[in-house]
């Protein structure tokens, strides 16, 4: 009769457990995006550029950003880069910004000051450290083009060459979206 009662006691325990609810409402959890994922933030960084002018982050906010990370031996990115100068040309006035980052690893072909005028390319290009391709979430391939919106938020991330006109669709969607003048 006791192990009976003890039998049932343990039963009664179990069940009131697994039936219990927590005091307070559980909050849902925010789901992490990681650096570099659709929906991060623009991260942090202070940089001068080839040039010896300072740019941050804090440069661009409230701008729509692309930031392309590039080689001056990466064929795909000789290609793209003057597309993209050709997007800032078109739609500075309006605030969109252009900020190219080439790896502080990896061998020039050529002088990328050089390079940069060979192509046409005007927009600001600066070296990327190895902590600073780590805040964009690492770099897999070149070229890696990321687009952000006016609030930092990485809204487009390619992998590879894209034709400047699917770029040139966002951004006008980006602008304007996200500028309260439209």
């Amino acid at each position: 009769m006791r192990r009976r009662c003890f039998v049932l006691l343990n039963f009664a325990l179990v069940g009131l457990f697994a039936c219990a609810r927590p005091l307070s409402p559980a909050t849902p959890q925010e789901k992490a995006i990681a650096p570099g994922e659709v929906g991060s933030s623009l991260p942090e960084f202070s940089v001068k550029d080839l040039r010896g002018k300072d740019i941050s982050a804090a440069d661009l906010r409230g701008k729509v950003v692309l930031i392309d990370f590039w080689a001056t031996w990466c064929q795909p990115c000789k290609k793209e880069m003057p597309g993209y100068q050709k997007l800032l040309d078109k739609y500075a006035a309006r605030g969109f910004a252009v900020i190219g980052f080439k790896f502080d690893t990896m061998m020039d072909t050529e002088d990328p000051l050089s390079f940069a005028r060979k192509i046409g390319v005007r927009y600001p290009l600066a070296v990327a450290s190895d902590d600073l391709k780590r805040k964009f979430g690492g770099i897999e391939g070149l070229p890696t083009t990321m687009l952000f919106d006016r609030q930092g938020v990485l809204r487009k991330k390619v992998i590879g060459f894209e034709y400047t006109d699917v770029f040139d669709a966002d951004l006008k969607s980006l602008l304007k979206s996200s500028n309260p003048d439209q």
